[in-house]
């Protein structure tokens, strides 16, 4: 090994020894207050381990509903929602590798060649038409190039601790969007579902209004007391209204069909979803566990707390910048005139040098630099603990709309059971001739109240159980972000289907 090649591996030594520090602040997961258990346990349910108890990826197939089950699986494929996050995710993987290149030299190849002529030896002259004489000659060069600036203070390191950070966080933004584009189909199509169940009610109502129209009519050719020509009127305008109102709920269940299209990645006019009378059921078993869970269950919060992690290394970037830069660097190659026997031995030529600067004097930049990541750092840490804050808020809502919309259900499961036998009743009786219309309509109003009420309450209850299982996480932990070395992949989209959904 030669004396230049000696002097340069020994620079690289030292830079690489000298870079073994990082300025700035280490990063420390700040502490946020935990309540030791939720304010609205359910009866029945214990504290369980998210390994438990938690949903699995699947958590859709607990509420039975074959629409749900088929199209949930299209969400993290088609979405396209998903798909730009997924997007947004693999350049933040590319950010990392440039960041981390910047750790290692930078190496290159150059060569020239050029041919020149002009007064020279008598030896080598030619004779030009004008007869004076000139040489030519033709030159070259080969040359290998390094170039290396240390990263002594650790700003690279940093960068890279940064957009490693960065990169994890918009993994979990993935995984959140796509948890939140499967919660909003589960929902939409409970929305659905119980549109249909709104359209059959409105129907048997339209049915029964048809029946009491019958009878008016019926008892006011007989000249029954009790059925005046107003009756009739009153009966005909009660059965003309219902059948407005069952053409006018067509409008909410086109939108949601067309909103479940959208959210499985699918032309609106592509996906046909026939009418059922079916509703999806209530998990048994819901998950539930201690708050402290959410700190590793919600992507929301994991993506929260590494973009929190990510401006933490950007303090340390901002503060390597009042430190010097030193770069190294080295060429070695051939050179000749003239060209021939460019590779001897005799032609090799070498150099290698080092170079530092350091700003003496910006007038407060690298200062505010300073300052301004560490208000980005405390910002991040304030939506960091907001977010924990809104999560523990939103399972509080969930736990409580399933507690209180239970005793709802128990309460007005009663009053539709009542209604419907005081309308039997008031039927009996104005057929009878005992009672006018009057107390017919009043009572078929009242149980068609009672029986889009206890639709609601069902409705309510289904998508707060939804809602929960998406609050806390929907069985994901922030132990499954990747390393940016083997990152996730997103399928590709499927051939459109022609077969329509159940």
């Amino acid at each position: 090994m030669n004396t230049s090649s000696v002097k340069f591996c020994s620079i690289v030594a030292l830079g690489a020894a000298l870079s073994s520090c990082a300025v700035g602040p280490d990063y420390h997961r700040p502490a946020v207050p935990v309540p030791a258990q939720y304010k609205e346990p359910l009866p029945g349910w214990t504290s369980a381990a998210p390994a438990d108890a938690a949903p699995k990826g699947d958590w859709w197939t607990d509420f039975q509903d074959p629409l749900i089950d088929q199209l949930e699986p299209l969400v993290a494929v088609s979405n396209q929602t998903v798909r730009q996050d997924y997007a947004n995710y693999q350049q933040a993987l590319a950010e990392v590798k440039v960041a981390t290149s910047q750790l290692f030299p930078t190496l290159g190849i150059t060569g020239s060649g050029n041919r020149s002529g002009g007064p020279g030896n008598a030896a080598t002259n030619v004779v030009a038409a004008t007869g004076r004489h000139s040489s030519v000659i033709t030159a070259g060069s080969l040359e290998a190039t390094a170039s290396w600036t240390l990263d002594i203070w650790g700003q690279v390191r940093r960068l890279i601790e940064e957009n490693k950070a960065l990169a994890q966080a918009d993994e979990a933004t993935l995984v959140n969007a796509t948890l939140s584009e499967q919660t909003l189909l589960a929902t939409t199509i409970i929305e659905l579902r119980f549109a249909d169940a709104n359209i059959d009610l409105q129907q048997k109502t339209v049915d029964a209004f048809r029946d009491a129209l019958r009878v008016t009519k019926a008892q006011g050719l007989s000249g029954i007391t009790g059925a005046p020509p107003s009756a009739v009127i009153t009966a005909q305008v009660a059965l003309e209204t219902a059948q407005a109102t069952l053409i006018g709920l067509g409008v909410a269940r086109a939108q949601f069909a067309h909103a479940i299209a959208v959210l499985a990645g699918k032309n609106p006019e592509d996906l046909d979803i026939p009418h059922s009378s079916s509703l999806p059921t209530l998990p048994e078993t819901l998950p539930f566990s201690v708050p402290s869970t959410l700190l590793q269950r919600r992507p929301d919060i994991a993506a929260a707390e590494r973009t929190m992690k990510a401006q933490n290394a950007a303090v340390g970037v901002a503060v390597a910048a009042y430190y010097p830069t030193i770069s190294l660097s080295g060429a070695a190659g051939f050179s000749q005139s003239p060209l021939n026997g460019l590779l001897h031995a005799g032609n090799h030529v070498w150099s290698i040098g080092a170079s530092g600067t350091e700003t003496l004097l910006d007038f407060g930049e690298r200062h505010a630099e300073v300052q301004a990541a560490r208000a980005a750092y405390e910002g991040a840490v304030a939506s960091y603990r907001g977010t924990v804050l809104n999560a523990f808020e939103d399972v509080e809502n969930d736990l409580s709309g399933l507690r209180i919309l239970g005793d709802e259900s128990k309460a007005i499961d009663i009053a539709v059971r009542d209604a419907i036998r005081g309308t039997e009743i008031a039927l009996a009786e104005f057929k009878a001739g005992t009672v006018d219309y009057t107390t017919v309509a009043l009572a078929q109003e009242t149980q068609l109240g009672d029986q889009q009420t206890q639709l609601t309450v069902q409705q309510g209850r289904l998508t707060n159980a939804v809602s929960l299982i998406g609050d806390l996480g929907g069985g994901w932990s922030d132990s499954q972000l990747h390393e940016t070395g083997h990152p996730k992949t997103l399928p590709a989209q499927p051939a459109a289907s022609s077969t329509p959904p159940p």
